[in-house]
């Protein structure tokens, strides 16, 4: 498999060597999506449990450590869903308890703390992979794991593909620069309009282009693996940890509540 998604790597990856960028990448996907099932199924009224998993996430940062503002500043993601947990209280059913004069809804209320904390978690996770793993890293793993390879080349071609378009929109935009122009009103839609045309156009010739080549170069539908990502027993233990742990805070949770 390719480079692709290199450029991405670089918006999202945080160098480092520490014991966590180290692990293998599938490693770190099943301990995520371990990690993210515990959350899930945890009872929402188990508010402790919760704040567990966020220490848990936390001492993990520390250990890959990332900056904790590059950590917590990246779940700025998940804005829409904070914005739809607010509504929730104000629109849902049920009864209703006051506060600050307004009425509120106690299932509603739940049901926003539901989606916020587990929410957040999931998203912090994500971002810590993301994190402390290359994309091309990470479609290998996924590779590892036995995901269809469609999906995989699909994932692959859309990173590198996204770099492209973005390399492109660059170009485009210091050529109207170096023109002279700025866009600021109605009025200079149309310019703006006419740049995503000649965008997509760019865009759909140069992936003919690509495929054309790959084709003339024995591509038959699958990209062959030339890094084999392998894991030892260690490895896996040392992922276990995470998982393991939010295993017990959500059975702790689960006898608690």
């Amino acid at each position: 498999m390719g480079s692709g998604g290199a450029g991405h790597a670089r918006g999202l990856y945080v160098r480092g060597s520490s014991p966590v960028h180290a692990l293998p990448p599938h490693c770190k996907l099943v301990a995520v999506l371990c990690f993210v099932l515990a959350v899930v199924s945890t009872p929402r009224e188990a508010v402790g449990a919760f704040a567990a998993y966020a220490l848990l996430l936390a001492a993990v940062v520390r250990l890959a450590r990332v900056p904790f503002r590059t950590w917590l500043g990246r779940l700025v993601i998940e804005v829409p869903f904070v914005a739809f947990a607010v509504l929730l209280p104000f629109v849902a059913e049920g009864p209703r308890v006051e506060w600050l004069g307004l009425s509120l809804s106690e299932p509603g209320l739940w049901g926003a703390w539901n989606v916020l904390a587990k929410g957040t978690l999931g998203v912090a996770a994500s971002v810590l992979l993301a994190a402390t793993t290359e994309l091309r890293a990470l479609l290998l793993g996924l590779q590892r794991l036995r995901l269809p390879p469609q999906l995989v080349q699909i994932a692959s071609f859309m990173l590198r593909y996204g770099d492209l378009i973005t390399d492109e929109m660059r170009r485009m935009r210091v050529a109207r620069a170096s023109r002279g122009f700025e866009a600021r009103g109605v009025r200079h839609w149309g310019v703006l309009a006419k740049s995503a045309g000649a965008l997509f156009i760019r865009s759909y010739e140069r992936g003919e282009r690509v495929h054309l080549a790959m084709l003339s170069r024995g591509y038959t539908g699958t990209v062959p693996v030339i890094d084999e990502v392998t894991a030892t027993r260690a490895q896996w233990a040392r992922t276990a940890v995470l998982p393991a742990a939010a295993l017990a805070v959500c059975l702790a949770g689960w006898l608690l509540r």
